[in-house]
């Protein structure tokens, strides 16, 4: 067996995308003889700065002879790849072994992949050490995923589907032509089997991208099957060609669990803690809330606290931001850029239900004033006086458990509510 690893062929400006490439190279393999068992698209770390949108690498599992797989991808990545683009840096590598056979080494490099940031040294150490096949051109960065996509089978459980339909080269750049009714009934029919195809609330079709790539739409699930038969019924503009990858899209693989003083840039958390502020709405739309933490053992200094925020593109997810209260308690989960958390998803955790207001009269009902500082409060018709305020019962529009950006806010490796999966109750977006 033989893994073909490939990453960074894309350009946010001028297109091309690293499925294509991958697809474009396995129908290559098959044509020279070539059995293709799987696609892999592996999605890595979300807040890596250089990324285009997805961050996301390819593997190629087959049976092709390893220095006749390595001349195929090499051909197709060097005539693909924008290069043109000065931020594309395009990477491969072949390994002469099985995906099950990746070196523990391999493994947890692409584990550290999913979660941290790597350095082009760390993926050239474990080529060389290995023997694999490389080649890249720019300056190399695309070999730190494609080294990723190899060790990625052995790396990861949780594994989710994406039927990809592309266009005819003579197409891209050019308006896609999708039935939009088509896509929501072919949704309507696949959901929750198939999930992220539309977003209801926006009247948007997030299956289908926006950039002058070859994609026409994806269709993403948790069963083969079921995101195909989706993909078929949708009416659009004549397919080139298509492809069914092996993903950890929606896996929540990016997340760790960490403590609020333990969170670093660069990085995506899974974090508890307790509302500090009111939310905050800034200029652009976007929602600011700040999160703190338990005070340190010996009860010494500050707690830690953390900004978090719902950027407008999050849209209604920000009504549910905003309706956090003081001493409410969530976990948070999302990538830190700059000291901000840019929430994903939030788990309301403990509300607070009660809220101290001023008393009321007993007598006449009317609302109580201020007697003077440290004095309590006073009725001035009835002359009756209490001593503190009064609690009283507080109605809030959020109830317990998971709620999340609606689909066309979702990152490609989030996991959507309607997974399953979680620990509390959910509330998913459609």
């Amino acid at each position: 067996m033989t893994v073909v690893g490939l990453d960074d062929t894309d350009s946010r400006e001028r297109g091309m995308c690293t499925t294509y490439a991958a697809n474009e190279i396995a129908q290559r393999l098959r044509r020279a003889g070539a059995d293709v068992s799987r696609l892999l698209l592996v999605r890595l770390n979300p807040a890596v700065e250089y990324k285009t949108r997805g961050n996301a690498a390819l593997a190629i599992h087959t049976d092709c002879d390893p220095d006749r797989a390595f001349a195929i991808a090499r051909e197709r990545l060097e005539a693909l790849a924008e290069t043109a683009d000065d931020r594309t840096h395009p990477g491969l590598v072949v390994a002469d072994h099985g995906p099950n056979e990746a070196p523990d080494d391999v493994r947890s490099f692409a584990r550290r992949a999913f979660r941290t940031l790597l350095e082009r040294a760390d993926a050239t150490a474990l080529i060389d050490r290995h023997g694999y096949r490389a080649w890249h051109a720019g300056n190399g960065r695309g070999r730190i995923g494609a080294l990723a996509a190899i060790g990625a089978w052995r790396a990861l459980e949780d594994w989710t589907y994406e039927h990809i339909s592309y266009r005819g080269p003579e197409r891209w750049g050019t308006p896609r032509d999708v039935g939009h009714e088509s896509v929501f009934a072919a949704a309507d029919r696949g959901y929750p089997r198939v999930w992220d195809t539309v977003d209801r609330g926006e009247d948007d079709t997030v299956c289908v991208p926006h950039t002058p790539g070859p994609i026409l739409y994806g269709i993403r699930g948790d069963d083969p099957d079921a995101v195909r038969a989706v993909a078929d019924r949708i009416e659009s503009e004549p397919v080139a060609s298509s492809q069914l990858f092996v993903t950890n899209q929606g896996t929540d693989v990016h997340l760790r669990d960490e403590t609020l003083e333990a969170v670093r840039d660069g990085r995506a958390y899974r974090v508890d803690g307790r509302v500090a502020s009111e939310p905050e709405t800034r200029r652009g739309g976007h929602v600011f809330v700040t999160l703190e933490g338990a005070k340190s053992g010996d009860g010494g200094g500050e707690p830690p606290a953390l900004e978090c925020a719902a950027f407008e593109p999050t849209k209604r997810f920000r009504d549910r931001v905003r309706a956090l209260r003081v001493g409410d308690r969530i976990t948070a989960c999302g990538e830190v850029s700059r000291g901000t958390l840019k929430l994903e998803k939030v788990a309301v955790r403990d509300l607070v239900t009660t809220e101290r207001v001023t008393p009321t009269c007993p007598d006449c009902e009317r609302t109580m004033k201020s007697a003077g500082r440290n004095q309590g409060y006073r009725c001035r018709d009835c002359g009756t006086s209490a001593a503190k305020k009064a609690t009283a019962a507080l109605e809030r529009d959020l109830e317990e458990g998971w709620y999340e950006v609606p689909p066309c806010a979702r990152r490609h490796i989030a996991k959507p509510l309607v997974r399953g999966g979680f620990d509390a109750s959910i509330h998913p977006e459609r």
